[in-house]
């Protein structure tokens, strides 16, 4: 099936089958089976990390050590063929040593930007939650507008630009709960979580001698990406399932459990993470079924929690299943 493709006529809207999207189909199902290869057992957030790429977001995976974060984002790298950096974000870290800096020639007289390691396709952001508000901010510009802005010059990131940032949940000693502004930023939020007992028993035995990753080869390119990420902003959203979502969205601005709703930049991420999810099924238009299955990645890391409901036990994914279950789907 190709993707739906909207064209003007007149003062008509016509929707017409663009170019058939099936190689790029089986490039994102090779994908899926390089991820699947290396984070076993965990095929619902190898989808979701999948679906977050091809709508252009940034992906924030808040868990414990070691259940494969890192390794996630280096399988991305290698299948994706592009350029991979990582920072290992610490409470010293300050904005230049992401972004660059200008650097002094003295033998010209002059100052040259030195690009810092935000200038790549994917950016692993380690333990986010270490740095300092102010170097956490720098992040911003460059998830937002896919740019960065140093003395005044605009310089652009490469293109894709992903960011894929980890933080740990358990241990708070030395570190900095991110802002309201900085988690808007992160398309979806996932949680790998502990394999169960055969998952865990198989990886030890593919690590017998090395490790899968090393074996991983390059099956998608960044232009690849980039042309995906084209065609699924041309995917069909019915005038019922936009309203469907701004009515799912309404609700988080008015439920008693929560002090901060939806912004409208959660809006615009969950309508193209509902395209982004119908194009990875092979679809030109998206179901109410993918703003169902998306809307908790989406939305949870959006709201803030009263302290009534936040000391009450209640979780924010709860309130957002919550919410979506009580909209009334449209048919």
């Amino acid at each position: 099936m190709g993707v739906i493709k909207r064209v003007r006529k007149g003062n008509m809207k016509e929707i017409q089958p663009a170019v058939s999207a099936e190689l790029y189909y089986d490039r994102i199902d090779a994908l899926k089976r390089n991820l699947s290869s290396v984070i076993l057992g965990k095929s619902e957030s190898v989808n979701v990390l999948i679906t977050a790429l091809l709508a252009g977001g940034s992906v924030l995976i808040e868990d414990v050590p070691g259940v494969g974060k890192t390794t996630l984002a280096k399988a991305l790298a290698k299948s994706v063929n592009a350029q991979f950096n990582r920072i290992q974000f610490t409470p010293d870290l300050l904005p230049a040593d992401i972004l660059g800096s200008s650097v002094y020639n003295p033998a010209t007289g002059s100052f040259s930007f030195r690009k810092g390691p935000v200038f790549c396709n994917i950016l692993l952001a380690d333990e986010i939650n270490r740095a300092s508000p102010r170097t956490q901010s720098a992040l911003l510009e460059a998830m937002n507008e896919a740019q960065v802005t140093i003395e005044g010059v605009r310089y652009p990131l490469p293109s894709p630009f992903f960011v894929l940032a980890t933080e740990n949940p358990v241990e708070f000693h030395g570190t900095y709960p991110l802002p309201e502004a900085q988690l808007d930023r992160f398309l979806v939020q996932i949680n790998i979580g502990y394999p169960d007992y055969a998952t865990e028993m198989e990886i030890i035995q593919i690590h017998l001698e090395k490790s899968p990753l090393e074996s991983l080869q390059p099956v998608i390119s960044p232009e690849d990406i980039v042309t995906m990420q084209k065609q699924v902003c041309l995917i069909h959203v019915d005038e019922c399932l936009r309203s469907y979502i701004v009515d799912i969205i309404s609700r988080t601005r008015n439920d008693p459990r929560l002090k901060l709703g939806v912004s409208p930049r959660g809006t615009l991420m969950l309508f193209r993470a509902a395209q982004a999810a119908a194009f990875s099924e092979r679809r030109g238009f998206v179901l109410p079924d993918d703003v169902q299955k998306y809307a908790p990645f989406v939305l949870s890391h959006r709201i803030v929690l009263t302290s009534r409901a936040k000391y009450g036990g209640i979780e924010k994914r709860r309130v957002i299943e919550d919410i979506v279950s009580s909209v009334k789907v449209p048919l």
